[in-house]
């Protein structure tokens, strides 16, 4: 499922760029950090080019988006080059990294498989980061989305806040959490 294209991961319109740009560069994240490269400086961020009905195709070729458009175009090149890919969103907060004033917001990103297991990546970022998290994954955001609105909607609130724990001890692993629930059973 994760080869197919689908809504916005448009596989059919961008295959032929996909192999002849990436189609010589060897191993899986050798290829897929080739183009999480080529997207994040081909597409322009920016809240204000927010568009729900864009395609891979067409954010490739308009070179604008939000975090959507990045994750959508790297999973679709993905995806024609072989490469099953599978669309994520969640929040990502700014532990790790200077501290953004704006709002907390949602965000999206991508996971490939290579060598038998799911790795994260992040075309719009374009480097790793710490503290994401997941609240689904899908084919594309037509599967995973946070909310649907039919008409008008306006939203009137919404504050997401991470923190990071420094303090590893403060976390219960699961198998200290086994022998305190079987101590005091």
């Amino acid at each position: 499922m994760y080869l197919l294209g689908s809504r916005y991961c448009d596989t059919q319109r961008l295959t032929d760029l996909a192999w002849s740009t990436f189609g010589s560069i060897s191993g899986g994240w050798r290829r897929v950090q080739a183009i999480c490269d080529y997207v994040h400086g081909h597409i322009k961020f920016g809240y204000q080019f927010a568009r729900s009905d864009r395609t891979a195709s067409e954010g490739h070729q308009e070179r604008i988006g939000v975090c959507r458009d990045f994750a959508h175009l790297a999973v679709t090149l993905c995806r024609c080059v072989n490469i099953p890919a599978r669309y994520c969103t969640g929040y990502l907060g700014d532990i790790g990294v200077p501290p953004d004033p704006a709002p907390m917001d949602f965000s999206a990103w991508f996971e490939a498989y290579i060598g038998g297991r799911w790795y994260t990546f992040d075309a719009r970022h374009n480097h790793p980061r710490i503290g994401r998290i997941v609240i689904a994954r899908g084919r594309d955001a037509a599967d995973v989305a946070i909310s649907t609105a039919f008409g008008q909607a306006e939203l009137v609130h919404f504050k997401v806040i991470t923190n990071e724990v420094r303090d590893c001890d403060a976390i219960p692993t699961r198998p200290a959490m086994e022998l305190e629930r079987r101590l005091f059973a």
